[in-house]
């Protein structure tokens, strides 16, 4: 990638006024979560001495530095390897505002205020549309989405895939005044580029080979009601042009057609990736994440959220006409221990395999639940050609993490700093890998 060199104010709408406290936050990469407080002049790098040390092994020992000024902060590169990026452009110096991204090596560092006390109180319902739970995470959600369905917003949630995105959105529009009109789903990664604007802004005939008639698109057939549109994140920027036009205009043109047609929708985008870092590499128009990004609502996945599990699996053998009884007992001690790389679609499979293989079942008791397949080791990390090469590559990372962190930690029986020290990995993140992968539930053991 050819260098530019950037010295001109990044997201100057977001400097006036911007937050005097903030944070440079690692949001991708082997230290995620990792902050500095932006009070002065910060370094970032490998070395030790740096304020934001990392140990991505494509970040350089002193990569950048990040200081405040005025209502924004000066990046500077110093001299790195692989460059700082700044939406897919290599920058030795700039100013950027709160809620820019950068790429140093692998990771992705954002700057964002200091976090404050959630001003939204947690919702007392435990259900909302068809999502059900009992923790604080998934009320505090509930709470953001009922003040959303109040109103038009456009919505943005972003989640790992299986966490129930399309079940937030569907919840939004029935809890809304659009009730009543249609709901119209659009999985983006699932269609080609050809395809996807048709699909989106509907065609006339004779408009492509193929097009016989003429068709509607999404926006037109959700007339009036929601339009969800999915996996947001794999939409090439020639897509994304027109639907910021769209978005802003609120006019729609069919492939082909020199006619516009004003539509009323209400807008609720879903991406599995922080579509923040597809902007800090170029890959996403910024102008328009920040146009979708109005509400942002992150789903935790089921690992984080474990006390759901009794509540959920209530209910999913409740939609099938199960009268579970009491959830307790050995199955849901097995349930609560695994780590849910499907999150809530694993879950609603695990359940329907039970109950479709105890046909004499009468209690959740009686269900033999099994998280195991017949496949064998090697099997289980062989490489999923028939998914899209993103999501086969989150499956493999995933299967190796957890048979990796589970083998060494019985290795040494429990001791989280003798795992990372023969890891090499940073004790905290190894602690933080463990929580996830559900390896270690509890309190530190050693």
């Amino acid at each position: 990638m050819a260098e530019t060199r950037l010295n001109t104010t990044h997201g100057s709408e977001l400097l006036e006024g911007a937050p005097s406290r903030c944070q440079l936050v690692v949001i991708e990469g082997p230290e995620m979560g990792r902050a500095v407080l932006l009070d002065g002049a910060r370094t970032v790098g490998t070395s030790a001495a740096s304020d934001l040390r990392l140990t991505d092994d494509t970040v350089s020992e002193r990569h950048l530095e990040v200081k405040p000024s005025g209502g924004g902060f000066v990046v500077r590169d110093l001299g790195s390897t692989n460059g700082t990026f700044f939406e897919g452009s290599r920058v030795n110096e700039l100013t950027i505002g709160p809620g820019a991204t950068l790429k140093v090596g692998k990771c992705f560092l954002r700057v964002q205020p200091q976090p404050r006390a959630l001003e939204v109180p947690a919702s007392q319902a435990r259900r909302f549309g068809e999502l059900v739970a009992e923790s604080l995470a998934m009320r505090e959600v509930f709470a953001v989405l009922e003040l959303a369905a109040a109103s038009d917003v456009t919505v943005l949630v972003q989640g790992e895939t299986g966490t129930g995105k399309e079940l937030v959105a569907r919840a939004i529009h029935e809890a809304s005044a659009r009730r009543g009109k249609p709901f119209v789903a659009i999985d983006c990664g699932a269609l080609p580029d050809s395809l996807l604007e048709s699909e989106l802004f509907g065609h006339v005939r004779g408009a492509f080979t193929g097009a016989s008639s003429t068709r509607a698109g999404a926006f037109a057939r959700a007339q009036g009601g929601t339009l969800f549109l999915d996996e947001l994140g794999a939409v090439q920027p020639s897509v994304q042009a027109r639907l910021l036009r769209v978005i802003e205009e609120r006019k729609v043109k069919p492939v082909g057609s020199d006619e516009e047609r004003k539509i009323d929708v209400r807008l609720v985008a879903a991406s599995r990736f922080d579509l923040s870092t597809r902007v800090a590499e170029g890959a996403f128009r910024p102008d328009l994440y920040f146009r979708l990004s109005v509400l942002a609502i992150g789903l935790p996945p089921l690992r984080q959220r474990r006390e759901d599990i009794p509540v959920m699996v209530a209910e999913l053998l409740r939609l099938r006409g199960f009268d579970a009884g009491e959830i307790s007992g050995a199955n849901l001690d097995l349930l609560r221990t695994h780590s849910w790389p499907g999150n809530v679609r694993e879950l609603r499979n695990v359940i329907e395999r039970a109950v479709a293989l105890t046909p004499s079942a009468r209690s959740f008791k009686e269900l033999k639940v099994s998280l195991t397949s017949l496949a064998t080791e090697a099997e289980a990390l062989a490489v999923r050609t028939d998914l899209p090469f993103k999501q086969a590559k989150e499956q493999l990372v995933a299967s190796f993490e957890s048979r990796y962190l589970k083998d060494l930690h019985a290795r040494h029986h429990g001791n989280v700093s003798a795992a990372a020290r023969e890891a090499q990995v940073d004790r905290k993140h190894w602690r933080a890998l463990l929580r996830e992968h559900g390896v270690l539930l509890g309190p530190d053991e050693d």
